[in-house]
């Protein structure tokens, strides 16, 4: 069974034990993906009212992305814990001459770059994730502007997340390009991500004060 199958129960129980996966990845990629949702709930709300007819199409187009992102993070839930396993049998490999360190030293960078590579796409996601919800701060029912900003929230936890465990494993890597690039990358997306999540959230609180 994959993980995104399990109910809710199952899969925070195994979360819980001391089984390889699914560990802080495929935690971010849920958490993302009922980010996403709440706004998706949100366009369905709003679409077909006649306060926000001139959003309409806006909302749809909205909800049209917002599905699409919910199904890439729930895809990466079980793709966070298929990219592990490779990495886990590698740190089990022994190593006693140097042809074997060698040979080690190889499968490890290999095995650190794929476990990396969900990690990485978890940040790119949620920050497309939470671009959307910036669009649709004004342009939604009110009735539940309060399950943007937990949507948003959800979001900015997921990307900080990504990005954790994208470190954990580049910390590790000898392919300092590599490392370079892909720091550089999820550095600026994190940092703009929270501060565009950060805007829309105090947008939601100030209409909530009202």
């Amino acid at each position: 069974m994959k993980l995104i199958e399990k109910n809710s129960i199952e899969f925070v129980e195994v979360l819980a034990s001391k089984a390889a996966v699914p560990g802080g990845g495929g935690a971010a990629a849920l958490v993302g993906a009922i980010g996403m949702a709440l706004g998706s709930m949100v366009c369905n709300l709003t679409i077909g009212k006649k306060k926000y007819a001139e959003y309409e199409e806006v909302v749809k187009e909205a909800l049209e992305k917002a599905t699409k992102i919910q199904s890439e993070l729930l895809h990466m839930v079980d793709a966070d814990a298929e990219n592990f396993l490779p990495l886990s049998k590698a740190y089990g490999i022994k190593a006693n001459t140097e042809e074997e360190k060698k040979e080690k030293d190889k499968i490890m960078e290999e095995a650190l770059k794929t476990a990396c590579s969900v990690p990485i796409e978890i940040v790119r996601t949620c920050y497309k994730a939470i671009k959307l919800h910036e669009e649709l701060v004004g342009k939604t029912s009110k009735l539940a502007i309060s399950d943007i900003g937990v949507g948003v929230q959800c979001l900015r936890a997921a990307l900080i997340s990504g990005k954790l465990n994208v470190a954990i494993n580049i910390n590790s890597i000898k392919d300092q390009e590599y490392v370079n690039k892909v720091k550089e990358e999820t550095d600026r997306l994190v940092c703009e991500g929270t501060k565009i999540a950060d805007e829309v959230y105090s947008k939601v609180e100030q209409e909530l004060c009202k």
